[in-house]
């Protein structure tokens, strides 16, 4: 019987990592959560399967199969809904809370200053890194430095020769739902990265599966003025 629960304690532990790592890295199969793991891509699919069953995990098929072989092409394992909520949450609520807080104490208008503050940080740190990057390349250039930051970031081409960035996972998304400024302000920050205008078409912070950039053909290779 101590065996057992033994068992069903590290399996407990192992999926928590597993739902870490998917609020982490966003959609990922499972060979790149193995990796990360140190667990083979079979050892990881059984505790997905177990988390799928909860209904905190699911899955879908990559817009852009990923190569794995011959075979299926390999699929994506993401959080649900539940799964999101089952995360972090009292970082979430402290965050909302102290947003609040200064939303009574000093006004909309001081929120709006932090979003911008925010947005800033975001575009200085990626400014040295897009700039070096010629301007049809810019689109894919952030998307990787997003991804980098845990946004699990794509890029796809759309209609006219735009591209459509799209971001899988937000980290903010609790307080973006309640403070859509940061939301606003980092969209502002993206389309000064790519010296473009920029329009959001869906947030996560707003129901929608992921978060998504249309930038127009017109982004240019120098920098912003």
């Amino acid at each position: 019987m101590q065996f057992v629960e033994t068992e069903r304690s590290a399996d407990r532990r192992t999926r928590d990592r597993v739902r870490a790592l998917l609020l982490d890295l966003g959609p990922s199969t499972a060979a790149t959560l193995g990796e990360r793991l140190g667990m083979t891509a079979a050892g990881v699919r059984r505790h997905l399967d177990a988390l799928i069953a909860e209904g905190t995990v699911t899955t879908a098929t990559p817009r852009r199969p990923v190569v794995r072989g011959r075979g299926r092409p390999a699929r994506l394992y993401a959080l649900t809904e539940a799964g999101h909520a089952a995360g972090p949450s009292a970082y979430d609520d402290l965050a909302a809370g102290a947003m609040r807080f200064l939303a009574e104490a000093a006004g909309e208008q001081a929120v709006e200053q932090f979003a911008a503050r925010r947005a800033g940080d975001i575009e200085q740190r990626y400014r040295a890194r897009l700039d070096a990057v010629p301007g049809p390349e810019r689109p894919a250039a952030l998307a990787a430095a997003l991804s980098d930051d845990g946004y699990a970031a794509t890029t796809e081409p759309a209609a006219g020769a735009s591209t459509q960035l799209c971001q899988h996972h937000c980290p903010v998304q609790h307080v973006a739902e309640q403070f859509p400024q940061l939301c606003e302000a980092e969209t502002a920050a993206l389309g000064r990265l790519l010296d473009t205008h920029v329009q959001r078409l869906a947030t996560i912070a707003h129901g929608d599966g992921v978060c998504t950039l249309h930038i127009p053909s017109t982004t240019s290779g120098g920098t912003s003025s």
